[in-house]
């Protein structure tokens, strides 16, 4: 059945519209625009802050190049209500239909009315929820039965499924079309087939025409590509074969042939259109070109054999078996293999042979074919092989006559082509430097869509107690999935306990979990719990808000836990929502790959793109040990935004080469790319090894940040992979990347993202603590993990936590140290300013001192220079370090700074040291009288940092009347010379005094440090 998509867009209310009918009112209606669409709401009679409360209905078509891809939404006065004698323009909207989401996903927000022109007076917003619906259209009534004339040719027609019409020969549709009623049905049912196969009778295998239905509904798997009919000849199968190898891409029942089709641009968070990497395939210009060897098996027929025969390709002294035949009228296999022609020893000769197998063995890549029949096979010259380069057409398939063996009338069909790893079928070919491993493919992944469950627990009441007390103490306990939550105990004697707390949860769409539960516990004793009541709350009920406005509070009922019919045990008041102006942290703050809200609508357009290319990795070290011989099975993944991917497996290999390209959408310039290489062990749980439960290890890990990179400017760099391990700093190897982010957005508005807030709008509005996002991140990352760790295939938890930085906040004495030397790198140009001012007051340059004396003249007589000056000194050191600028090389980790070089064991056993610590009682001493050390040297930093602020709070506070009782007096003096004197004449003679020559100061310390030293701070009165 058909599937139309439809856009609603529900017109709410509207808020501070601006008056405009002459007696400081307005009678507003709305007009909405969308793909050359009009509706009209009703007119709301003189209300400033009208409510429509209307549903308007769009149908949504391709995008056209005449009215785009906007919705206009424009306020109006009706003039035919009060004395004006025109519609007056209130304000407009205009969105894209990037910000639309389906149902389910909407949300009410308030747009801000925008002007028609510069000197319009316009005010006030306008609330809108806007969502795509698709709607099942039934399929037409049947066409009216045949005439009586042509009884015979309607039944065969109705009988046929339309997959198989629209896939029938030439001369077959040449026939259909004859017939008036059936070529109504195809367009309705076209995309049947692929839900509902038709059966295959087997009566039906023996007749040559129905012998098509058991070739469709075999062919599940791969249903562009059917079986022709076993009446064709040869050359009408190979023209066939030719014209359908390209099929047609389907992507939500939409055929999408072109780069980016419509649905991607307005379809769900996780089919984002930046992401979609299968639509538009890059043009790895920024790796190097590896050429391969392709020889795509599709099928065989007159094989003289029942059972399922197999393929193998012998090239370059290497030997592949393919997978059984699949039986239905022909033998398939539909399986391409992908050999390296880089490799010194490629061989000129390409031998493809069928093996008819004799006995029962497992296949695979490396068994051998011993105990097969031989069919037949081909050779191929590698010189005469054609290349194949994209954005050139598939290399269509051939049949080719078997030779030899004992299939003399068999022919294989196959094609045969040299080209690179941008040809579209590399991603899924069996490769030789992946070692034939299924999992080692390349993959793109995307993080589940993270909400923040915001839920509010206001009060209970009619709770019914289990035993009569004067005083009951009752705490709500939340659960949803493995989070867990509680309030504050309360104690009451109504059975009406208040809380008024506000409780935060993560949850990740599609929903896994689909209730949260509340449990109203009583605490009878410090030890005995009691669950009074149980409320489940299914997720579907909640609504999702995208700004600070208050959702309503409702009421749920508590039911007895034990029993199983409902029994009534109170209720409780909560006010639930999901937030979707948040961003979930998943990353560190300062390495975050991502900003935007939850919400979609209010994601804002791209400013660019960056790609990434992993070009491969030299001179790792083994990782492991596999009969007696070090090996490395190294893979790459890469994060940024919420799109993973993930390089395929090379196998055995010190130098792997990927030459793998990214794309990933730029929305805020100030990210961090993250990509990390790991050494896999899934090579060995394919082969069922007993080592396969091991984790990934870990190799090294690159940060990228796009602030960094120039526009159109391509970086290729050799980074190196460090590891910090419980065993010390260890360059495990050297990858090679390259990177270049381009600007999508003109200069302006790329430059206006710089002075918008990191964040979005509601952490401002109603920010979360630094403790609660923490613990709210640690969930965000043990979802994210889980999630995708049951991809396939998957990304391990190991993974995803370290390209997270999961780690990132234990305790280490290393960190501690070496953020305590970049504050004093960063203040260090402060104390370089102190130490010249000290030298140019110490006349050990007399030229530079008198030079400041005129410059101190200037100033003060010109005060208004001082800010001018000031800002061209700081553009004149900006313009000297612009020669010092890095051209070529990327940033990187740097040992020194992160003091990773010299570092103690035991603090870096201590900085691995799992929570709670595992190690032995004299080892955890040891590390706490250390740490107490410390922590009395923190002690009195901050005790000499109070007893300062507390001194100067002493000159007013007459702690010490005689101290105050000078600096009060000393204040008027000054006060009662200011006035009299000009400012300009206590500025020179100030500045004048602290440059004076050293021979007329004193070494000892200032009367004024003398008396601030004196005053009395609270530090006596501490215990």
């Amino acid at each position: 059945m058909a599937v139309v998509r439809k856009l609603i867009v529900e017109v709410v209310d509207a808020r501070n519209l601006s008056p405009k009918d002459g007696h400081g009112a307005s009678s507003p209606y709305v007009i909405l625009d969308f793909h050359g669409q009009r509706r009209k709401t009703r007119t709301v009679i003189r209300d400033l802050n009208p409510a429509w409360n209307e549903a308007l209905e769009f149908n949504v078509g391709k995008t056209s190049e005449v009215f785009g891809d906007v919705l206009e939404l424009d306020v109006f006065h009706d003039k035919h209500v009060g004395p004006t004698t025109r519609n007056n323009f209130l304000g407009r909207v205009k969105l894209s239909s990037r910000q639309f989401v389906k149902k389910g996903e909407e949300a009410l927000i308030y747009y801000p009315l925008e002007k028609k022109s510069f000197f319009s007076w316009i005010q006030g917003e306008i609330g809108l929820k806007i969502y795509f619906v698709d709607e099942v259209v039934p399929p037409p009534a049947p066409p009216p039965p045949p005439e009586e004339v042509k009884p015979e040719a309607a039944p065969p027609a109705a009988e046929t499924p339309s997959a198989e019409s629209t896939d029938a020969p030439a001369g077959e549709a040449e026939k259909n079309e004859t017939a008036p009623g059936p070529p109504a049905e195809p367009p309705c049912d076209g995309d049947k087939p692929n839900e509902e196969p038709p059966p295959a009778p087997p009566a039906e295998a023996e007749a040559p025409t129905p012998g098509e239905n058991p070739a469709a509904a075999q062919e599940e798997t791969d249903p562009v590509d059917p079986a022709p009919p076993g009446g064709q000849n040869p050359d009408q199968v190979m023209a066939s074969v030719s014209s359908r190898f390209m099929p047609e891409v389907k992507v939500n029942n939409i055929n999408a042939p072109q780069p980016i089709s419509r649905v991607s641009s307005i379809s769900s968070f996780m089919s984002d259109q930046s992401d979609r990497s299968t639509i538009e395939r890059s043009s790895f210009d920024l790796v190097e070109k590896m050429h391969y060897l392709f020889v795509r098996v599709v099928k065989a027929r007159s094989l003289p054999t029942a059972g399922s025969p197999v393929v193998k390709i012998a090239v370059s002294g290497c030997h592949i078996i393919s997978k059984p035949a699949r039986k239905t009228i022909f033998f398939e296999w539909d399986q391409t293999f992908a050999f390296n022609r880089d490799s010194p020893d490629s061989s000129p000769i390409l031998e493809v042979s069928v093996w008819d197998p004799l006995s029962v063995i497992s296949f695979g890549p490396t068994n051998d074919v011993a105990g097969h029949d031989f069919l037949g096979g081909i050779c191929f010259d590698v010189g005469e092989i054609p290349l194949r380069d994209p954005p050139d057409s598939p290399l269509a398939p051939q049949w080719y006559r078997l030779e030899g063996g004992g299939a003399h009338r068999g022919d294989l069909m196959l094609a045969t082509w040299i080209g690179t790893q941008a040809d579209e079928s590399f991603p899924d070919a069996w490769k030789t430097d992946t070692a034939g491993n299924p999992n080692s493919r390349s993959k793109v992944y995307q993080s589940p869509k993270l909400w923040y469950l915001r839920s509010t627990i206001i009060e209970a009441q009619d709770i019914s107690m289990l035993i009569p007390l004067k005083e009951s103490s009752f705490q709500l306990k939340v659960q949803f999935g493995f989070q867990v939550q509680k309030t504050k105990s309360v104690l009451t004697s109504a059975g009406a306990p208040s809380w008024n707390e506000d409780l935060m949860f993560v949850a990740a769409e599609p929903f896994t979990e689909h209730n949260l539960m509340f449990f109203l516990i009583e605490n009878r004793s410090p030890k005995e719990q009691v669950i009074v009541g149980v409320a489940r709350v299914p997720l579907t009920s909640i609504e999702r808000r995208v700004d600070d406005r208050n959702v309503a509070s409702r009421w749920f009922t508590l039911e007895d836990p034990n029993e199983e019919k409902r029994v009534y045990r109170g209720r409780v008041h909560l006010r639930l929502c999901f937030d979707g102006g948040y961003h979930v942290m998943d990353e560190g703050a300062h390495v975050c790959s991502d900003y935007r809200p939850t919400a979609r609508q209010l994601w804002k357009p791209p400013v660019g793109t960056v790609e990434l290319g992993i070009i491969g990795c030299k001179n790792l070290l083994p990782m492991k040990t596999i009969k007696g011989k070090g090996s490395t099975d190294a893979y790459a993944v890469a994060k940024y935004g919420n799109k993973w991917v993930r390089t395929r497996t090379i196998s055995d290999s010190l130098d792997p080469k990927w030459n793998e390209q990214y794309t990933w959408r730029v929305y805020d310039p100030s990210t961090v790319l993250t990509l990390g290489v790991f050494d896999s062990w899934e090579v060995f749980e394919s082969d069922g090894c007993k080592e396969s439960v091991r984790p990934d290890f870990r190799v090294g890990k690159v940060r990228v940040r796009i602030s960094t990179l120039a526009t159109g400017k391509v970086y290729r760099s050799v980074f190196p992979l460090l590891l910090l391990s419980p065993a010390g700093l260890k360059k495990m190897g050297e990858i090679e990347l390259a990177v270049r982010f381009s600007r999508a957005t003109p200069t302006l508005d790329f430059l206006h993202v710089y002075s918008q807030p990191l964040l979005p709008v509601m952490h401002h509005l109603k920010p979360l603590g630094m403790v609660q996002q923490e613990a709210l991140r640690a969930i965000a990352v043990k979802i994210v993990s889980a999630h995708l760790s049951r991809s396939e295939p998957p990304l391990r938890r190991e993974v995803v936590t370290y390209m997270l930085d999961a780690d990132s906040n234990t305790f280490s004495m290393r960190k501690v140290r070496a953020n305590w030397l970049r504050i004093i790198n960063v203040i260090a140009g402060l104390i370089d300013v102190f130490k010249w001012v000290d030298d140019t007051r110490s006349w050990k340059n007399p030229t530079a001192t008198i030079l400041v004396h005129a410059l101190l003249v200037m100033l003060v007589w010109f005060p208004d220079l001082i800010i001018p000056t000031l800002a061209f000194y700081i553009f004149v050191v900006g313009a000297w370090n612009y020669r010092f600028r890095s051209k070529t090389s990327l940033p990187h980790f740097d040992p020194k700074m992160s003091l990773a070089e010299s570092i103690d064991r035991d603090e870096l056993d201590e900085e691995f040291d799992a929570m709670p610590c595992t190690r032995p009682n004299e080892t955890v001493r040891a590390r706490y009288d250390k740490l107490r050390m410390l922590g009395a040297r923190v002690q009195t930093v901050l005790g000499d940092f109070a007893t300062q602020g507390e001194r100067a709070q002493a000159l007013v506070t007459w702690r010490d009347p005689r101290a105050t009782g000078i600096f009060v007096g000393l204040c008027f003096v000054v006060a009662f010379i200011l006035y009299l004197v000009p400012s300009k004449m206590v500025a020179m003679a100030f500045g004048f005094y602290y440059l004076r020559h050293p021979i007329f100061r004193d070494r000892m310390p200032s009367p004024a440090l003398n008396f601030f030293r004196r005053l009395p701070s609270l530090s006596d009165r501490m215990l």
